[in-house]
């Protein structure tokens, strides 16, 4: 694999490197890590790669890399760069040969994200979208129990994705992770609903089985000065019938990263917390409550949990895992040959054209007078 953006001090990068290293699949090969030389050059140096495999922007690696023998080159090429980038480097990168593995959102707006869909189904490459919390166990879990009727016909949804970081003007004090993100032309039409509502709605769809169709939304701005939205709250309808809530916020101080979802059918109800994943809580209308813990072995879990853990109960495994997870399905995908355009268990262009029509519907939503505004699908 190679890596665009991730340099030294960027945290998703070196997130991404120690999963994808975590099951020992993939091999760093070559990298365009920063704009700027010097951490560019540093970044690589600490990676243990040559100089020559450091390139100085993300085109002439891919020239290079595209030069070089088949057993020598990378296949797989990793974007964690701002959101600007993601759709640009991964439709040259399609086109080039290569297999892509983007940080979310996978595009700026719809068009731009529609046209990269027209290029990936072109290319025959495989594409997905580091939508990492679908990499969990207990979500997978969650999951097959919904389907399998083990609460009943859904009902209610209710997701919730609270943070605490931008409480403060932290962009202005200098965070560069807080900059780019108030951005509009680098980080899109949404602030935090871009950022990790995008989670909280590909969560609810994952794991309730059926697709969010209408919502009214309003979004806040409560730090002056930004130029975008970092507090948004909504009411939405499901295909089948379920009425929930979402609520997405980057100013709940005092918060770290509790994204939760509790789903309730006419039986019983789940819940799961990213703070502590481990864990999947069942709800029945007439038997004691009961916590589900995660483990490789436990009879109790489907297999497609199973498939998706490393150590025995009691043995913690969080954020790096789930998104090894995604890395792991990707990699049996290249190695098996499967035809693209998606890597069965990752997140693929689908998870990203949903997103960015949630996105351009919340939007809409806040900014119309309809009670209820209509979430269209692209696909």
């Amino acid at each position: 694999m190679g890596f665009v953006g991730g340099g030294e001090g960027a945290f998703i990068g070196k997130a991404h490197r120690q999963a994808a290293g975590l099951d020992g699949r993939f091999e760093l090969v070559c990298g365009a890590f920063s704009r700027d030389p010097e951490n560019n050059r540093a970044t690589g140096a600490a990676l243990s790669l040559p100089a020559s495999r450091c390139y100085g922007d993300w085109q002439q690696m891919l020239r290079a890399e595209q030069a070089l023998p088949a057993e020598q080159r990378m296949e797989l090429l990793v974007i964690v760069t701002p959101n600007h980038l993601h759709a640009p480097i991964a439709q040259q990168a399609l086109g080039a040969g290569f297999d892509v593995f983007s940080e979310k959102p996978a595009a700026l707006n719809l068009p731009e994200l529609q046209a990269l869909e027209q290029v990936l189904a072109g290319s025959g490459r495989r594409y997905g979208l580091a939508h990492t919390y679908l990499g969990y166990p207990m979500v997978w879990q969650a999951r097959e129990m919904v389907r399998s009727g083990v609460i009943g016909t859904l009902r209610k949804v209710i997701v919730e994705y609270p943070q605490g970081w931008l409480s403060r003007d932290v962009a202005g004090q200098g965070n560069k992770q807080a900059s780019w993100r108030d951005q509009p032309e680098q980080s899109g039409l949404g602030g935090c609903i871009g950022d990790i509502g995008t989670h909280a709605f590909s969560l609810a769809e994952f794991i309730a089985d059926q697709p969010i169709e209408q919502l009214c939304a309003m979004l806040g701005t409560h730090v002056a000065g930004r130029q975008l939205d970092d507090d948004a709250a909504m009411l939405f309808k499901m295909a089948d019938g379920a009425s929930g809530v979402l609520i997405a916020s980057q100013v709940c101080a005092g918060e770290e990263n509790p994204l939760k979802i509790r789903l309730y059918g006419d039986k019983g109800g789940l819940e799961w917390q990213q703070e502590q994943p481990n864990s999947l809580v069942h709800r029945s209308l007439d038997q004691p409550l009961r916590i589900l813990r995660s483990g490789v072995g436990q009879p109790w879990l489907c297999e497609a949990a199973l498939q998706r853990m490393r150590l025995p109960a009691g043995h913690p495994e969080g954020y790096l895992e789930a998104m090894a997870n995604l890395y792991g399905d990707f990699a049996t995908a290249i190695r098996s040959n499967l035809p693209g355009p998606d890597a069965p268990g990752v997140p693929g262009i689908e998870v990203g054209l949903r997103g960015m029509a949630f996105i351009e519907t919340v939007i809409a939503s806040h900014r119309g007078d309809a009670k209820w505004t209509a979430l269209v699908s692209p696909l």
